[in-house]
């Protein structure tokens, strides 16, 4: 009896969702996408694309990218950053997100506040320039964006930076994200990945 219990309980622990079809749409051509290459994910679950664009064309290269005959995504994440986009472009990219069903992982200003966030709780106002000497004092090696293992550097981490990135979205009153440096929403699309690591 003590046995069968053993083996349910294992059972129930192994348990994986149905597995899901990824599009992941990054503005950046190597720093974003580098990072996501780094989750442990069977390479037929998703497609990545570091376009290189900015907010709205990213949103709608991805509606491009989603209505391809040759395959279909249950989830179509956009993820980019505030940069120095007019605030009236960075709000139409989430107004045409949402009207075709595709999800955003935001920063502001920059991607590299994410990363930070695996070290500590963050809420001042940063600019992107920052970032670099801020993440080169934490890691303690010199920070390059387009760095293959940041994955690797930060996984132990992951749970922290998760925490402060809710808690620092929470922070926030009226979620205007052009408005909100500090901020990022990535940790929505990293605990969506984690449900499929194999």
């Amino acid at each position: 009896m003590h046995k069968v219990r053993s083996i349910d309980l294992k059972r129930k622990k192994d348990f994986r969702p149905t597995r899901k079809n990824f599009l992941i749409v990054c503005e950046g051509e190597k720093t974003e996408p580098k990072y996501f290459e780094g989750f442990r994910l069977s390479k037929d679950i998703y497609d990545l694309e570091g376009l290189g664009t900015n907010t709205v064309s990213l949103v709608e290269q991805a509606i491009k990218l989603k209505n391809r005959k040759d395959k279909s995504y249950d989830q179509v994440w956009c993820v980019f950053d505030r940069d120095s986009f007019p605030q009236q472009n960075y709000n139409n990219a989430f107004t045409l997100a949402e009207r075709n069903n595709i999800k955003i992982a935001y920063s502001n200003e920059a991607f590299e506040i994410w990363y930070l966030l695996h070290f500590h709780y963050h809420d001042a106002a940063t600019s992107r320039g920052s970032y670099k000497k801020m993440l080169t004092e934490r890691l303690g090696f010199r920070y390059e964006k387009n760095d293959p293992k940041m994955y690797d550097h930060l996984i132990s981490k992951q749970t922290t930076a998760i925490k402060n990135s809710m808690k620092l979205f929470d922070s926030y009153a009226n979620h205007l994200p052009a408005n909100e440096n500090p901020s990022t929403t990535v940790h929505e699309l990293v605990q969506e990945l984690n449900k499929y690591i194999v």
